[in-house]
This record gives structure tokens, sequence and C-alpha cells, in this order.
């Protein structure tokens, strides 16, 4: 797969390697036109190593604030067929929405921490009386890895709400306390930060990561924002 990879032809559209997306910004008819254009280099270059695109398993997404083109679908054809357009796609494990607020994928997250708690719960009732530090080393291996998997790509939304309820039930079965106990005593008794903090910690850690790589396009993005807002204001 590396010697593909390193042979992939130049586009239009920016292209993400670790699992292959083309994405490009325009409106909607720029958008159509340029990614039909490198869909089609992409099946060219398939054949040329004998491979075969699925247009079956390929989709099309579209992401922007505009409520009035909520329904609009992208017209992109791989080998004849039009791709299936999906509202929430699931790229690296992290579903996306229109409006990225990442509403779907924190609900998702919500609800895989709530059965996970589920078993932390019968991990702390067990009649062999499971330590505190045995439950705090089972919470941030069965509950915090999924709970802050992508953590910089979300951390700044409101929907983390809906994260931070079930990982505040967490430290609770870790120390056994009750609901009644305020949330600021909860880092002190299980010894583990509040999930806001651990978020803005692996936020820090990702971009003075970023800023030490020239060569990553992402790093203009963060030492400019201001010419990223500038730049995603194109009407549809």
């Amino acid at each position: 797969m590396a010697i593909y990879l390193q042979t992939l032809p130049p586009s239009a559209s920016p292209t993400i390697l670790d699992d292959i997306c083309l994405a490009t910004q325009g409106d909607f008819r720029e958008l159509e036109c340029s990614l039909s254009s490198d869909v089609a280099q992409m099946s060219h270059f398939c054949r040329q190593w004998r491979l075969k695109p699925s247009a079956s398993k390929t989709i099309s997404s579209v992401f922007h604030l505009h409520n009035t083109s909520t329904i609009r679908k992208l017209s992109v054809y791989l080998e004849g067929q039009r791709l299936r357009h999906e509202c929430h796609p699931t790229y690296l494990g992290v579903t996306l929405d229109r409006t990225l607020s990442y509403r779907e994928h924190l609900t998702k997250t919500a609800g895989k921490l709530k059965n996970r708690n589920h078993l932390m719960m019968k991990l702390a009732g067990s009649t062999w009386s499971v330590s505190a530090n045995t439950l705090q080393s089972s919470a941030l291996a069965l509950c915090y890895s999924a709970a802050e998997y992508c953590t910089p790509v979300w951390s700044c939304f409101a929907h983390t709400s809906h994260v931070n309820v079930q990982l505040n039930s967490t430290m609770r079965l870790i120390f056994g306390t009750l609901r009644s106990t305020l949330l600021t005593w909860l880092p002190v008794l299980t010894n583990i930060e509040l999930p806001a903090l651990r978020r803005k910690a692996a936020t820090d850690k990702l971009v003075e990561k970023i800023v030490k790589h020239d060569s990553w396009p992402i790093q203009s993005d963060i030492l400019n924002p201001s010419l990223l807002r500038l730049t995603s204001r194109k009407p549809l």
C-alpha cells in the first residue's frame, strides 16, 4: 500500500493519505466539477495498478452552514455511477455532520461510555473488593481511552457536555461517591483531572507538535486562524 500511495496522481483536491480522501472548497458546482475530475484520476490510477475502486464503498459529503441547502446533495460520479451522498460520514473513527458541530460523534461517544460505565459498575460492585487504584486504571483504559479519541478535533464544541456527564459518572464509580458529591471534588478523590482540562492538555500538546513541523499544511491554519476564517466564507 505504501508504494501505491507514493505514486498517487496530483489532484486539485488535497489528498489525505491515511484513508484516501479528496477535499476541496467552493460552491456546489465547483465542488462537483473538481471532485468528479479528481475521482476520475484516482480511478485511472487504480486501473494502472490493477486495483478496482468500489463505488458502493465510496461516498460524497458536503459541509456548510447554509440551512437553505441542507437537503442538497453532491453529484459526483465514479466510473459512471453516482456516489452515495452521506450526511454523517465517519472518517478515521470520527462521525462528521454538515455544520461540523460533532454532535453525532459526541452523542455516539456518550452512548459508548454509558455502556462501559455499566461494566465499571459491575467491577466496582464485585464481591472480591476491587481497589480504587484498580478501578482508576480500568477507567482510564476502558472509558477515557474512548472518550478522548481525537479530542483536539472536537474539544471546543458545546456538545462535549454529553461526554462530560458520562465521565463524571465514571469518576463517581471509581471512588464510590454519591451523585450529590460536588464535581470539584471528583478529580481530588480519583486523582484524574476534569475532562475539560485533560482535553485542553491534549490539544495544547498537538498544537506544539504542529508548530514544530513546517511541512505540515495544517500549520498555516494554526498560526494564521484569521486567514482560515476569510477563506471559509466563500458563498455556496
